[in-house]
């Protein structure tokens, strides 16, 4: 089987429920260009991926990736990931960028062997429970309010993205806990809004509301303060989310004792190929790594591994509005079908 083509097309998707994050970080917009990426081979299948920021990601296709991938094997999936890490010495490949080719190869590969992606790759388990992923909301009142009705639709899990005010924050998280009494899992995303100081004032207070995990609460080039800051706080640090560098820096934050919970994801982290390179590490290390993102790709990444808990929804809107596929019992199923299943009804 050889690759023949590489096509892509550009989407504008309107933001259908506007949203915004923490201070200092812009809010969702009304709409956002989206690159659809399919790959074309001479036996007929095809393997597709979308990646936002799509007119960037066009770029890079056209000028570099395209004509490094006419004429090759798509199964050698293993021997395409390294070129483009190869392709990204050169052009610094945007985080979320990194793994379209990947994603679009395995599901290509999951198509030709007529398996769902996440059994192609592992199979673990057909059905995973979700959490609820919070964007920011106004006031503690109105957060208290959408936990509520995220219990009522299912959910035994939920995770703050709040405002980036340490005290703030921390006050909110304790009066959390306090409303959805001890059985329900919380986390905290800080979304890199603090230096040391205020992560480890926050970090603190999670610990004694009895906090699932404080993820990302500083930027993570420096592997250093997070070291320092899990000296310094009890409750789980999840890390690296949104640091450069796949495997090769998640094993510096394990070998550095720089974190309790490391992050993957098909979306930042280089694919299928690096997501799970970074899961097979922390179990190597005797840890969880936790799926970062919704979507179909990541859906199928969490239910082929055994170290993840979770798979992350982003609830949205007031009333909420509930990610199609999660269930009564606040778990989510990938798709039946063949690769990734895009234009497959989620159940």
């Amino acid at each position: 089987m050889k690759i023949t083509a590489v096509e892509t097309t550009l989407r504008e998707v309107p933001v259908r429920h506007p949203f915004r994050w923490r201070a200092g970080l812009p809010g969702s917009g009304t709409s956002n260009t989206v690159m659809d990426l399919v790959i074309h081979t001479d036996e007929g299948v095809t393997g597709r991926a979308e990646v936002s920021h799509g007119a960037i990601m066009q770029d890079i296709v056209d000028r570099r990736l395209r004509d490094m991938l006419i004429g090759r094997d798509p199964l050698l999936k293993e021997d395409l990931f390294h070129r483009v890490l190869e392709l990204d010495r050169l052009e610094e490949i945007p985080i979320y960028g990194l793994g379209t080719i990947d994603i679009a190869l395995w599901d290509l590969t999951a198509k030709a062997a007529s398996m769902p992606l996440y059994k192609a790759i592992g199979g673990f388990r057909d059905r995973i429970p979700a959490y609820a992923s919070t964007v920011t909301y106004d006031t503690l009142e109105e957060f208290l309010d959408i936990a509520d009705q995220c219990l009522a639709a299912g959910f035994r899990a939920i995770k703050l993205h709040a405002w980036g005010d340490a005290r703030r924050d921390g006050h909110l998280c304790q009066k959390l806990r306090e409303h959805v009494g001890p059985d329900i899992a919380l986390m905290y995303d800080g979304s890199a809004g603090f230096d040391l100081v205020d992560a480890i004032w926050l970090g603190r207070a999670l610990g004694e509301a009895d906090y699932t995990w404080y993820e990302e609460p500083m930027r993570e080039f420096s592997i250093e303060s997070y070291r320092r800051l899990r000296e310094k706080v009890e409750v789980p640090l999840l890390v690296g989310e949104t640091s450069d560098g796949i495997h090769y820096n998640i094993a510096d934050f394990l070998a550095f004792g720089a974190g309790d919970l490391v992050r993957t994801s098909t979306h930042y982290k280089g694919g299928i190929t690096g997501a799970l390179r970074i899961a097979h590490l922390a179990d190597a290390h005797n840890t969880r790594a936790e799926v970062h993102g919704g979507g179909l790709p990541n859906l199928h990444l969490a239910c082929a591994i055994p170290n993840t808990t979770w798979y992350e929804s982003l609830v949205m809107g007031n009333p909420v509005v509930i990610e199609p596929g999660i269930g009564p019992d606040g778990a989510i199923s990938p798709p039946d079908v063949p690769g990734i299943g895009w234009d497959a009804l989620v159940q």
